[in-house]
Order: structure tokens, then sequence, then C-alpha cells
């Protein structure tokens, strides 16, 4: 009997060796299908019991091919070999950890990629921070600026005061956000003040603004300067005079912050500036979808919170 054994020897080795590399392989699929549709994170408990039933079933299928092929195809005697049931056992002792090592090699892999994506996210926040400051501070804004502040200076020095301290006030704030990658719903409306206020002694009467506040939301969080790019926005793309007014409309709500306006497009729109497509791309760094919509005389964009 032992001479039998010892004349298998090679054979049985051999299976061995193409069952473990089978199982490795096995285990791996079943990880892989496992994160997709059962991960960790949607239902821990069920995600172990998966874990159990999937290893124990590919144990006992490479078992059963194992057997197959030693007993039916090399037609090695079963006399003195070990029962299923304790080659069952051998199989899981030997299974768990390797699906164990996978599950530690996925996780660290995971912890790594969530760590490069979060640094690309700091990235792209910086980006936008700095694209938003250097689109304030160009020489068409600061020119227009400058040249209304140059006419008040003669015609009303007090106005001329109140537009310097308003434009600080905007400077003053887009440079406080190289450190805030979010800001408070408050915050952006209190630095709104300023720009509208610019605004309105740029164009006078040529265009309304108005907020609507329908639920407390000014205590959530939204990226810096979305509300005054989006109105810049507005005045880039639209006739703002007397005669055909501009309407500006920002409505407050317990999911969304909707900024619409009438849609009175200009011929010599401004292509220039970072644009709602770039606003759109720093919302979805948070998995958040910025809503656009144009309706035949609105243009609505509905802002969420993050």
């Amino acid at each position: 009997m032992k001479e039998d054994l010892w004349k298998n020897f090679h054979i049985q080795l051999s299976a061995h060796y193409v069952v473990i590399l089978a199982m490795c392989m096995a285990d791996y699929g079943l990880l892989l299908l496992l994160n997709k549709h059962l991960p960790y994170s949607k239902n821990i408990f069920l995600r172990i019991m998966a874990d159990i039933v999937g290893i124990s079933a590919i144990c006992l299928i490479l078992l059963w091919i194992f057997n197959f092929f030693i007993y039916n195809v090399f037609l090695v005697p079963e006399e003195g070999l070990p029962p299923f049931i304790v080659k069952f056992a051998f199989a899981m002792t030997t299974n768990v950890p390797i699906l164990l090592v996978f599950e530690l090699i996925h996780y660290f892999q995971s912890e790594q990629k969530a760590i490069a994506d979060s640094e690309k996210a700091k990235r792209k926040i910086l980006l936008f921070q700095h694209e938003t400051l250097r689109s304030q501070i160009n020489p068409h804004f600061l020119f227009n600026s400058l040249n209304v502040l140059s006419s008040l200076i003669y015609i009303n020095p007090d106005n001329a005061n109140k537009f310097t301290k308003a434009l600080s006030k905007t400077y003053r704030y887009v440079l406080s956000l190289s450190q805030q990658p979010l800001v408070f719903v408050s915050e952006e409306l209190d630095a709104l003040d300023s720009y509208v206020y610019l605004m309105r002694t740029r164009f006078e009467d040529s265009f309304t603004f108005q907020i609507d506040r329908i639920s407390d939301g000014e205590r959530n969080k939204i990226v810096p300067l979305t509300l005054q790019l989006l109105i810049e926005n507005a005045f880039k793309h639209n006739v703002a005079t007397e005669e055909s007014l501009l309407n500006i409309k920002i409505t407050i709500d317990s999911d969304y912050i909707t900024v619409e306006n009438n849609i009175q497009p200009s011929s010599s729109a401004d292509k220039g500036g970072i644009g709602l497509k770039y606003i759109t791309k720093q919302y979805r760094i948070y998995a958040k979808e910025v809503t656009v919509k144009q309706t035949e005389g609105l243009f609505i964009v509905k802002i969420p919170y993050i």
C-alpha cells in the first residue's frame, strides 16, 4: 500500500499544486464579484456570509474535480487516502488564508486609490480657486471696475468710496478662499452683496436682482464663488439695458440653490472665463450634479448642497 502511495506521490503533489493555483484564481474572481455586487460598505454581515459560502463552494467544486482526475483519470487507488471530509477541511484551512490575503491586498489598494483620488480632488479644487481668482483679476474686469471708479470720483465721491469698499471686499473674499474648498451659503451671500453692488453701480437700472428664501439653507455648504460666477455668466451672455431688463433671481430651498435669469442673448457675448461647465466639474468631485435647464424664456441652474 505504501509503495502505491509513493509510486503516485508525484501525481498527487502535482494535482495539489494545480488545485491551489485554481483556488487562488477562483478566490480572486470571487473577490472581484463580491466587491462589485456586495461590498463591505453595503452590508458587512452579508458580505462575510457570502465569503464563507463562496469559498465553501469553491472548495467543493475543486475537490470534486481533484477526486475525478485522481481516481478516474490517473486511477490512483482510494485505499489509505484521507476521506472527503478531511480533504474538505484541509481545503478550507488553505482557502481561507488565500482569500484573506486577497482581501488585504484589495483593501490596501483601495486605500491608496482613495488617497490618490483625494489628492487629485484637492488639486482640482485648488486649480478652480486659482482660475477663479485669475478670472476675477483679469484686465477686462479691472478695466471696467477702475473705469467706473474713475467716473465716480469726479461725479459722486461718496459713491466712489462705497464702490472702492465693495471692490475691496470682493477681492478680499476671493483671496481668503485659498484654504477653503467649501463655504457656507451665508458667507457666499454676504460676499455676493458686494459683487451685486459693483454690478449695480456699473449697469445702474439695467437689471433686477432678487433672493427668495423658501427655507433655511444658509448653513449648508457650496463651492466658493458659485453664485458670483453664475451671475457673471448671466451678464456675460445676455443684454442688460433699461429697455430690456436682465432679471436675475436666486431661490434658496432645503435641497438646492436655484439661479435663474431671463434669456436675452448678446451678440457680443464674452466667451472667456471659467464657465458653467467648469463649475459642474467641481461639484462632480463631491459626487453632486448641477442641473441646467433652459426654457423658451429662462435659463435655470440648480446648485446642490455639499
